[in-house]
């Protein structure tokens, strides 16, 4: 790394201070790529000067993973260790804060099968499951956050400069030399725009733009969140960083028409680039894409409730990342540059006094969740309540 150490170290405060919002004495689990290795010493350093009192790291190293998936039996595929989901349980059961440092290595794994990687891929969802739902839950305060690879930066940028990727994840972190003041600032201005449409308490959205006629009821109880959240002991936290999102739940049978993508899905090694998706009562009944087609069969059928919606998030296009005018072909952050939706699991901290019932909730359960990107410089986007509309996005831009 050849960026300021500074800048670095005020990265990896705000990941612990505003993500994590980690107290003195928790535990802490980093899920890390090797290649990542000198910014995760270094955060881990300050994970303890923060006063972490234990950090373990898990690592993953996805040319390995790509030979497992590629060479192993079938069997091999679909097992996972019970030691695997112990470990990190028996940390999160103790109140751990995990962070996930993420890259991209966009097509690596294009040339394994894709039966093979949904198999793999269903069997780890399921065997997590409760872990992904003390996620989903916030019953652990947990954060995303990026961290540069060669492989990424030969992707985005036609050559391996990982210092510009690093430069280009700061300034869409607000990170700077004088530290993440920023990011606070941005974070105020979420919660505006999150406080105006719970007051609003909208009964669907309308999308309109090129290829895109979709209409969204939402769940009849739900919540508008953004940027920071709070876990089960009301501590807040930022799950993303960077985060340009306020997003809620829609209604699982209430999304009828068509919506097209406006950006790459990078899913799972593979890219799905140029789709579109037709829905009826909530399902998706028809789709398309010119890349990663079998792949995207793969997702939208990893069970029941994949082929249904789970989030819907508003981004407008004054976004730091939109603004760039690059494909990052990394969900963190292309999901942050334009309006997006998610398929699969709802969120349930999304739904006011939910009580465990999601359908009487009228939200999605699934094993995925899965963001893709829709917004562009041409959506509008209509509030839509007793049967008057009123423009929320115009053009990509926020209205309210």
């Amino acid at each position: 790394m050849s960026i300021n150490d500074k800048i670095l170290r005020n990265y990896a405060q705000a990941i612990l201070k505003v993500g994590l919002n980690l107290q003195n004495g928790q535990k802490l689990i980093v899920n890390a790529s090797v290649d990542h290795k000198d910014f995760v010493r270094l955060f881990v350093e300050e994970a303890y000067n923060v006063g972490a009192s234990e950090v373990i790291v898990i690592w993953n190293d996805t040319y390995v993973s790509k030979q497992t998936l590629l060479k192993s039996p079938e069997e091999v595929l679909t097992n996972v260790y019970n030691w695997e989901i112990e470990m990190r349980m028996s940390f999160l059961e103790k109140g751990a804060a995990t962070v996930s440092l993420v890259g991209s290595y966009a097509d690596l794994l294009a040339d394994v099968p894709s039966k093979r990687l949904g198999m793999a891929t269903k069997a780890r969802q399921q065997a997590f499951k409760d872990i992904m739902e003390r996620t989903m839950m916030n019953k652990n305060r947990w954060c995303v956050a990026g961290v540069p690879n060669p492989e990424w930066a030969q992707k985005v940028y036609g050559e391996n400069d990982t210092e510009k990727l690093w430069n280009d994840i700061l300034y869409m972190a607000r990170i700077d030399e004088n530290g993440y003041s920023k990011l606070l600032e941005h974070l105020e201005n979420l919660k505006r725009r999150k406080d105006y449409l719970n007051k609003a308490h909208f009964e669907a959205l309308r999308y309109e733009g090129p290829n895109t006629n979709l209409t969204v009821k939402l769940a009849p109880k739900h919540i508008w969140l953004s940027g920071v959240e709070h876990d089960i002991d009301n501590v807040p936290f930022l799950p993303n960083i960077p985060t340009e999102e306020v997003f809620t739940a829609p209604y699982k049978y209430g999304v009828d028409g068509i919506i097209s993508s406006s950006m790459p899905l990078v899913y799972q090694g593979n890219i799905i680039d140029e789709f579109w998706l037709e829905f009826k009562d909530g399902k998706v009944v028809n789709f398309d894409a010119k890349k990663g087609k079998d792949i995207l069969k793969e997702l939208i059928e990893t069970d029941e409730g994949a082929a249904y919606l789970g989030e819907v998030a508003l981004v407008d296009i004054s976004s730091p990342i939109y603004k760039l005018g690059r494909i990052f072909y990394n969900t963190l952050y292309d999901e942050n540059a334009a309006s997006h939706f998610a398929f699969g699991r709802a969120y349930p901290t999304c739904v006011e006094d939910f009580d465990g019932d999601a359908e009487k909730s009228g939200i999605n359960m699934s094993l995925t969740h899965v963001d893709f990107m829709v917004g562009n410089d041409k959506m509008n986007v209509y509030g839509i309540k007793e049967g008057k509309k009123e423009i929320i996005i115009e053009n990509g831009l926020w209205k309210i």
